[in-house]
């Protein structure tokens, strides 16, 4: 009972969650916070898209997430992890992708002042 004891490698199942997962893609927290920033002026309503649920019409900017109905999107609104999404888009801006650079040393070199200019 037990193993097969011909097989020697586990047979590994495909996870259906990570397609499902990459069906919509979330934005970036930079990205996020910047659309925030914008003033009221410059956003554009949303539009009718047949791919999104809810045709699009329902949508949580902070979490950027679509939902069916507004219900939905209104109980979204009392969860806990929105509420800590919509502290964290308050707070200072996240990291961005040049910080990153600049702590991994790909920014741009910092070789100090320039002593002396030449003619």
């Amino acid at each position: 009972m037990g193993r097969c004891p011909t097989r020697k490698v586990k047979k590994r199942r495909l996870s259906h969650k990570t397609a499902r997962r990459d069906k919509f893609e979330v934005k970036g927290d930079d990205l996020v916070y910047t659309e925030l920033r914008k003033p009221e002026a410059e956003t554009k309503p949303l539009e009718l898209s047949e791919d999104l649920p809810g045709m699009g019409q329902f949508y949580c900017l902070h979490c950027d997430r679509y939902f069916s109905k507004a219900s939905v999107r209104d109980d979204h609104f009392k969860t806990k992890k929105h509420k800590k999404r919509v502290k964290i888009m308050n707070g200072p801006a996240p990291h961005s992708q040049l910080d990153a650079d600049l702590a991994a040393g790909m920014g741009m070199p910092d070789n100090g002042p320039k002593l002396m200019m030449a003619a």
